[in-house]
């Protein structure tokens, strides 16, 4: 018996065996033309092994670099992508960088720096007031669920100053008059049920009931 521990390792597994000994009997084929149109019936035959891969010029062209790597980089073929670097094999990803940006107000989050940014960007006035007010709604929520305190209009709207570098701006007795930056989520209380309701008073009822009626049997 032909055990895999007495075969060659497999180069990429997710192919097979098979398929990895058809692109040794490929490299065996002395005729160009007739190795390459083997080799495109080759990359069919490794898109229906990987069905999971949709249909796309990417998956396509690492379909010809896995031929390629299996082939430990030495076919000749005239392929529709260059041979890759045998180097993508033993090259390092990139290190992914830290977010070095500093939030000036953590229990805002990012994402209010960035609706700043895009209200700044704003030329018309009205527009740019709504996306004031609008940051403002949430920069009162967020503090909210940060916070047992309420936080006064006034540190909101400094608070805008300050991230936007002074840029957006509203006026306070404005906001104050018209309640403009009412937090747009309040926490619901929980409601106890009260005692002494109408399931209480029928429960008495029916109770009185039945202790008549086991006087009138006795």
């Amino acid at each position: 018996m032909d055990y895999n521990t007495s075969q060659t390792p497999l180069i990429l597994r997710e192919y097979g065996r098979n398929v990895q000994k058809l692109v040794g009997y490929l490299k065996t084929i002395e005729d160009k033309e007739k190795r390459s149109a083997y080799a495109n019936t080759l990359i069919e035959l490794m898109r229906q092994v990987t069905p999971s891969n949709k249909e796309t010029q990417e998956t396509t062209q690492k379909l010809w670099d896995d031929l390629f790597i299996m082939a430990n980089f030495n076919l000749d073929i005239d392929s529709p992508y260059p041979q890759p670097d045998s180097e993508v094999l033993t090259k390092k990803p990139e290190r992914v960088a830290y977010n070095t940006n500093r939030i000036k107000y953590k229990h805002y989050g990012r994402n209010i720096e960035l609706l700043i940014d895009e209200a700044i960007a704003k030329e018309d006035p009205e527009e740019r007031e709504d996306a004031i007010i609008y940051i403002g709604k949430l920069m009162k929520s967020f503090y909210g669920s940060w916070n047992k305190e309420v936080i006064d209009d006034s540190v909101i709207l400094e608070n805008i100053k300050t991230i936007s570098g002074g840029k957006l701006d509203i006026e306070l007795d404005k906001v104050r008059e018209e309640n403009l930056f009412e937090r747009l989520y309040k926490h619901k209380k929980k409601t106890t049920p009260r005692s002494g309701g109408k399931n209480d008073r029928r429960g008495k009822r029916s109770g009185k009931g039945n202790s008549n009626n086991r006087r009138r049997r006795n």
